[in-house]
């Protein structure tokens, strides 16, 4: 008897997939954003304290689920034009690395600058750099860049995935929706 190949990704999968893609926009919404003053003016606390805890969280699971990946089976890809499977690996490519370096690149930044990253509830982590603020605020500025860059990104991965949905009428949409989730095409 030959084992079936599944046509979705495992709830687990699912599940950081889902919960990465909201962190990612709650953060990028709390996101104080500006100036190095803006950011740390103690009216804007609450914003970047729940941005960067926000931002390590996304770190933690992006680490979670590339290992989860490492174990876990894949749905069967059904059969695309030779550019969209290129296409398709750069995109997922190109968001995993943003999804590591988004967060490193903000830690980088605030330590170069000379701040400690400060969580939800005050804990502070301290720099364990020296201070090197130009280069912190060269880093900060990539952060801003880089978390642009990750939203436009990810909008293009969903868009293409309501295309497969509703043009190319494939399984794959369906296959990172739980099963209790209705579809139609």
């Amino acid at each position: 008897m030959t084992p079936t190949l599944p046509t979705r990704y495992g709830t687990v999968a699912q599940t950081f997939h889902w919960l990465t893609a909201i962190v990612v926009l709650v953060a990028f919404i709390y996101g104080p954003g500006g100036s190095e003053q803006r950011v740390y003016q103690p009216s804007r606390d609450f914003e970047r304290q729940l941005h960067e805890t926000l931002g390590l969280c996304v770190l933690a699971l992006t680490f979670l689920r590339v290992l989860w990946k490492k174990f876990d089976s894949q749905p069967v890809v059904p059969p695309a034009a030779r550019w969209m499977e290129l296409t398709a690996k750069a995109v997922q490519s190109a968001l995993y690395l943003l999804l590591l370096l988004v967060p490193l690149t903000a830690i980088a930044g605030a330590w170069l600058e000379g701040h400690p990253l400060t969580l939800l509830g005050g804990l502070q982590v301290a720099s364990p750099v020296g201070i090197s603020h130009d280069l912190g605020a060269s880093i900060a500025n990539l952060h801003t860049w880089l978390g642009d860059a990750i939203l436009w990104i990810a909008g293009v991965h969903a868009l293409a995935a309501v295309y497969h949905h509703h043009l190319l009428k494939d399984q794959v949409l369906v296959s990172m929706l739980p099963n209790w989730m209705p579809t139609r095409k």
